[in-house]
């Protein structure tokens, strides 16, 4: 059995090696900036959410671009933690019913529906990476989409992903000061 100070320590090495997770925070960052721009877009709903899904395919081929410019490490294998990070994001495609429902039924929520769930997959890596900014990010996301989507006109719906956006780059600068403190 590890202790709480081994166990600990792996998951500062998790934080520390991966930077938080900045490459995905800031890849992320920019897709959701890219589909604020898709919802302004005179379309139906119905093909702003589909073509959401479209531009949401950048999301991995720009982090592995971040990871290279930030020098993030994506696997450490001596670390038994480390595969429990895929995990964790493989865990919000079990919502995608939920998006589907919504796109099919009510595709005016569509943005609304997947940025609550973007926003709630952060929660664990609060745990996993030890830091609060996680699950900071992870209320805040998912409530103030819910309150923005539930009480904003339609024709600016867009404000959820553009919000979302900026709130990414912000956490990105509070993970990236997380990580030096670690580091340190």
């Amino acid at each position: 059995m590890i202790s709480q100070p081994d166990f600990d320590s792996l998951r500062i090495e998790l934080s520390v090696k991966a930077k938080n997770g900045i490459d995905f925070i800031v890849a992320a960052s920019l897709v959701w900036l890219a589909i604020s721009y898709l919802w302004t877009l005179t379309m139906t709903p119905y093909n702003q959410s589909v073509l959401t899904f479209c531009v949401g395919t950048f999301m991995l081929p720009l982090a592995g671009l971040f990871s290279k410019i930030f020098k993030t490490t994506w696997t450490l294998k001596d670390n038994p933690l480390n595969s429990l990070g895929l995990w964790l994001n493989f865990a919000q495609l079990f919502y995608f019913p939920i998006l589907f429902f919504t796109l099919f039924k009510t595709p005016g929520y569509f943005i609304m529906m997947y940025a609550i769930i973007t926003g709630a997959h952060f929660f664990p890596y609060s745990w996993y990476y030890k830091t609060r900014l996680y699950a900071l990010a992870a209320g805040i996301i998912s409530i103030g989409s819910f309150f923005i989507g539930t009480y904003l006109p339609t024709n600016q719906i867009y404000l959820i992903p553009l919000l979302l956006s900026i709130f990414l780059a912000m956490l990105s600068v509070f993970l990236f000061l997380d990580f030096r403190n670690k580091k340190e």
